[in-house]
């Protein structure tokens, strides 16, 4: 046997998901997606996300909506006769024709442990927190934003030096297991749900550009984390001057080092940077328009001399 599944995904963080579902048997009748945006070089090309491309390459009907509001969309939804709807960072919001639009409802893939890091960047907070732990939790959705309750629950350290990128991928793969578990455990009608706690509710607000820029008069430890919470995107920045310029430059790698000296100064020949309190070594950098380098390839280019100050 196997359910009959919408699945609703759009990004990288969803394929393997979806992909695992088909390994594993289930009858996907739609894939739902984000439609096309323009992308390329000039930005002038369409292109597919890539829960689209990978819903090709694996035969399945694929649909791109804007939105829900139209009727035929939901009755669309509805006469496909799905046992379940499984989402995984899908973006948009379900209206509650959606929600209740398949026999057992929808159940989504979040990456966070939850009700810690509620909506939209769940990853990035939990590093840019300092957290020593974020998680996979398969939620039954309801009308709130994530705030259904848990039928399973997958945790996962945070190392010290981990960037959001490298969280990314480790969750992506730990959220397609924990998928197909719960459905497995809904086929056998055996996936008991948790409500969420009240207590100890916070929310995940999208990166805004304004709080990317690194500010060196905090703690080296608030420093480093802001660093690989945002590394490899949006990225956070700070301006050096290469050339007698000041250019802003990708920070996409760091680690907490020994040293003091006033805020923002160079203190090393390997980048080592005071803090308000403490240092942090910058280890991986990126001019814009060119590719990421380590700190001593950088340097090779734009050297930066003891005494510099990094604003």
């Amino acid at each position: 046997m196997s359910l009959r599944i919408i699945f609703m995904g759009t990004p990288k963080f969803s394929v393997p998901t979806l992909r695992s579902l088909v390994d594993t048997g289930h009858q996907i009748v739609a894939v739902y997606t984000q439609p096309p945006r323009p992308g390329g070089r000039r930005g002038l090309d369409l292109q597919k996300s890539p829960v689209h491309q990978a819903a090709e390459v694996l035969g399945l009907p694929v649909f791109t909506p804007l939105n829900f509001k139209e009727a035929e969309e939901r009755e669309r939804f509805r006469s496909l006769n799905a046992d379940v709807a499984v989402v995984v960072a899908y973006g948009l919001l379900l209206p509650e024709a959606i929600l209740n639009g398949t026999r057992k409802g929808c159940y989504n893939g979040h990456a966070s442990l939850l009700p810690r890091w509620r909506g939209a960047a769940p990853i990035q907070r939990a590093i840019m927190a300092g957290d020593e732990k974020t998680g996979m939790m398969v939620m039954k959705m309801d009308k709130g934003l994530d705030t259904g309750p848990v039928a399973l629950t997958r945790e996962v350290e945070i190392g010290a030096n981990m960037t959001a990128g490298e969280l990314h991928d480790r969750l992506m793969h730990v959220g397609a297991e924990a998928i197909c578990e719960a459905m497995a455990k809904l086929e056998m009608g055996d996936l008991p749900l948790t409500p969420q706690p009240h207590e100890g509710v916070l929310y995940a607000e999208k990166i805004d550009k304004g709080e990317t820029r690194i500010d060196f008069g905090r703690d080296a430890r608030v420093v480093h984390d802001h660093i690989r919470g945002l590394s490899p995107f949006p990225g956070a920045w700070v301006e050096v001057v290469i050339g007698g310029k000041p250019e802003r430059v990708k920070v996409l790698g760091s680690q907490l080092a020994q040293g003091r000296g006033p805020a923002g100064e160079v203190l090393t020949d390997d980048l080592v940077i005071a803090c308000r309190s403490g240092a942090v070594r910058l280890t991986r950098l990126q001019k814009a328009g060119g590719k990421p380098l380590a700190a001593a390839d950088f340097l090779r280019g734009a050297p930066l001399a003891r005494g510099t100050r990094l604003v």
